[in-house]
């Protein structure tokens, strides 16, 4: 579903897949060939929620924020299953592991990579192409180029798989 809330609507590209029981409303932005997975909830109704391009939010997702701290997805950015994301930056290429939780005014940088059930509290800053893992996250190395590869594959077979469940729905 779909709302406007106080006048402002969700603006999302055509391209985009939107699977069955994701609800957005409000202050919305979502990019071109991005894909919103299944019981997914993107809420713009305290401040602005951006997502760029190619950028899939998989399923059972909560994005939200707080007044003067919108949530920022740049472009190519995957979101693991069950992630919730509140008022914070997720930079172009990075990667939020399933089940993790990224807090009011944390940036998550250039091509990082939170490993799964992680919390990135209010704050916090995880510099560009790192793993950092654990409750509260830590950076514990660079990214090898496996990694980088596995990210990159993940993005593309979202990508893919976004077609045919497009497809699906006409």
């Amino acid at each position: 579903m779909i709302y406007p809330f106080n006048g402002k609507h969700p603006s999302i590209h055509p391209s985009v897949f939107l699977a069955d029981y994701t609800t957005i409303t409000g202050d919305v932005t979502i990019g071109a060939d991005s894909s919103v997975w299944f019981n997914t909830i993107i809420r713009g109704d305290v401040a602005p929620t951006i997502i760029g391009n190619k950028t899939n939010i998989q399923d059972l997702c909560m994005l939200h924020q707080s007044p003067n701290n919108p949530l920022v997805l740049e472009d190519n950015v995957t979101i693991g299953h069950q992630v919730t994301l509140h008022g914070c930056t997720v930079r172009s290429g990075a990667l939020i592991g399933m089940g993790s939780l990224i807090l009011d005014g944390a940036e998550v940088g250039e091509g990082a990579f939170i490993g799964a059930g992680s919390l990135v509290p209010p704050g916090k800053i995880i510099p560009p192409g790192v793993l950092a893992l654990g409750r509260p996250a830590k950076v514990v190395r660079e990214l090898r180029d496996d990694d980088k590869q596995d990210m990159e594959r993940i993005i593309r077979e979202y990508a893919e798989k976004s077609i045919y469940y497009k497809s699906l729905q006409k």
